[in-house]
C-alpha cells in the first residue's frame, strides 16, 4: 500500500472531517423563497449548521461563501459572505470570502477550507454556498453618461447560460453528448429516472437528514414552514419529456433534462479530527481529497469526468473503489458523458457506474441553485454512503465555461 492509499484509509488526528452538513429545501423558480434574498436564505442554513451539533459561532475561524449570480448579490451591495456571517450573529472578529466558481463555488470553497485546516491557518471552517435566481435583477446599463436620446439598456442577469462571446452552454453541451455517443433519449431517460429515484427517497425520508426546514413570514403575515424541496415533478412521463422542444438551439437539451432555475443554501462544517474528538462530536465523514481542473470553455459536460480522475489519484485510488458517486445533474448529460469517460467506453463497467450515480435523484429532481450545489452534492453523497454502509464515495460538480471539481469522502 503506498503513501496516499495509506492516507486514504488511516484515521488520523490530522484528518479534515465533517461534523455537520445541512441545508434548506431547495425553491422552484417563483416558488416560496423567490423574495428572499439569498444572504437570509444563508443565514438560516448557517445558524442551523451550528445548532444540529449545538456548537457556538465563535468556534468558526473562517466561512467561505460561495455564490454564483453576483448581480442578485449586488441588491445587498457587495461582501455577502462578511454580511451573512454578521446577521447570523457570528463574532466581527470571523473571517469570510466570497468565492464565485459558478456552480463549483460551494464545492471550492468546501475545498479552500480543507487547504486552510491542512495548513493549520484554521481550526475550524464552515463552508457555505448560496443561491437565489428568483431573486435576480434585470440590470439597466448605459444610463450615468447616458446623453440625449440614448436609451437604457436593460439585461436581464437571470440567465448566466450565455457567457459573452461563447454559444449557450446547453448549446455546448448537446454538441459535446452527441460526440460522446450519447443520444437525446438517453438524456431524457436519465431525466426520468432522476425524478423517479428522488421520489423512492422521498418516501423513504432520505432527505430529512439533510434539510433544515425555513420558516418564512407571507404577506398576510402569517408563518410558513418550508420543509420539503419545492421542484421535483412526481408526475413526470417519459413521452411527456420527448415531446419537450430543445432549448437555445440545443441539439438536445430541454427544459426536461435539465433543472429548474432555483433558490437555496448549503452548509458544511469541517475540522480536524482530533478537535472533534475533543468536543466529543459525532464525525460523519472524512474528507480524503479535493481537486479542481479547468477545460476548453466547450467541453463543460466533460468537465466532471477529469475532476474526478484527478481527485481519485490524490487519493490513491481507482474508480473500482468506489461504493457512490454523486455528479451534478447541471443537465442530464453529465453524469451521462462522465460516467462513459470514467468507464472507458466499457459498457458493462459504464452500466456499474451508472446504478452507483445519483442513486436519490439528482438536481434534475431536486433542483440546481447554482452557489448551493457543490455543497449539496457532497453532503448528498456523505448521507447516502453512511445509510447504505458504504466505504467511499466521490462527487463531482462542472462550473460555467468549463471548471469542475471533485472531492473524494470516505463515510464514518
Amino acid at each position: 500500500m503506498n503513501e496516499i492509499n495509506t492516507r486514504a484509509t488511516t484515521k488520523t488526528d490530522e484528518d479534515v472531517v465533517i461534523v455537520s452538513a445541512a441545508r434548506s429545501p431547495f425553491s422552484k423558480f417563483g416558488g416560496v423563497l423567490k423574495e428572499m434574498h439569498s444572504i437570509d436564505i444563508a443565514v438560516k442554513v448557517m445558524e442551523g449548521v451550528l445548532d444540529r451539533k449545538k456548537l457556538e459561532k465563535s468556534i468558526v475561524d473562517v466561512i467561505y461563501y460561495g455564490m454564483c449570480i453576483q448581480s442578485e448579490a449586488a441588491i445587498e451591495y457587495n461582501v455577502n459572505a462578511r454580511q451573512a456571517m454578521l446577521r447570523a450573529g457570528f463574532p466581527p472578529e470571523t473571517l469570510s470570502l466570497t468565492i464565485d466558481r459558478a456552480c463549483c463555488s460551494s464545492l471550492t470553497a468546501i475545498h479552500l477550507g480543507y487547504k486552510d485546516i491542512r495548513l493549520s491557518e484554521a481550526d475550524v471552517v464552515m463552508a457555505v454556498g448560496t443561491e437565489n435566481m428568483s431573486n435576480t435583477p434585470f440590470v439597466m446599463h448605459n444610463v450615468r453618461w447616458a446623453k440625449g436620446l440614448d436609451q437604457p439598456q436593460i439585461k436581464d442577469h437571470l440567465f448566466p447560460v450565455t457567457y459573452t462571446g461563447y454559444k449557450p452552454l446547453a448549446y455546448d453541451a448537446g454538441e459535446v453528448a452527441l460526440e460522446h455517443g450519447i443520444s437525446r433519449e438517453e438524456q431524457d431517460e436519465w431525466a426520468y429516472q432522476s425524478q423517479m429515484r428522488y421520489q423512492e427517497a422521498k418516501e423513504k425520508k432520505v432527505f430529512m437528514d439533510e434539510i433544515i426546514p425555513i420558516e418564512i413570514f407571507q404577506r398576510k403575515g402569517e408563518k410558513y414552514i418550508f420543509a420539503e424541496d419545492e421542484f421535483p415533478k412526481p408526475n413526470t412521463k417519459l413521452e411527456k419529456l420527448a415531446e419537450l422542444k430543445t432549448v437555445y438551439n440545443s441539439l438536445t437539451v430541454t427544459a426536461g433534462n435539465a433543472p429548474g432555475l432555483d433558490a437555496g443554501a448549503s452548509a458544511i462544517v469541517l475540522m480536524k479530527r482530533k478537535q472533534a474528538n475533543e468536543l466529543g462530536l459525532d464525525i460523519l465523514g472524512k474528507i480524503v481529497s479535493i481537486a479542481s481542473i479547468a477545460l476548453e470553455p466547450r467541453l463543460l459536460a466533460v468537465a466532471p469526468a477529469p475532476a474526478i480522475e484527478k481527485a481519485l489519484e490524490k487519493a490513491g485510488l481507482t474508480i473500482d473503489d468506489i461504493d457512490r458517486i454523486e455528479i451534478n445533474e447541471a443537465f442530464a448529460v453529465m453524469p451521462l458523458v462522465a460516467t462513459k469517460i470514467l468507464g472507458r467506453g466499457n459498457a458493462e463497467k459504464v452500466k456499474k457506474l451508472r446504478e452507483i450515480t445519483n442513486v436519490n435523484g439528482g438536481a434534475i429532481a431536486i433542483g440546481h441553485p447554482v452557489g448551493a450545489s457543490g455543497a449539496r452534492i457532497l453532503m448528498t453523497l456523505l448521507y447516502e454512503l453512511r445509510r447504505s454502509s458504504g466505504r467511499y464515495g466521490v462527487c463531482s460538480i462542472c462550473g460555467g465555461l468549463a471548471q469542475g471539481d471533485a472531492a473524494v469522502i470516505q463515510a464514518e
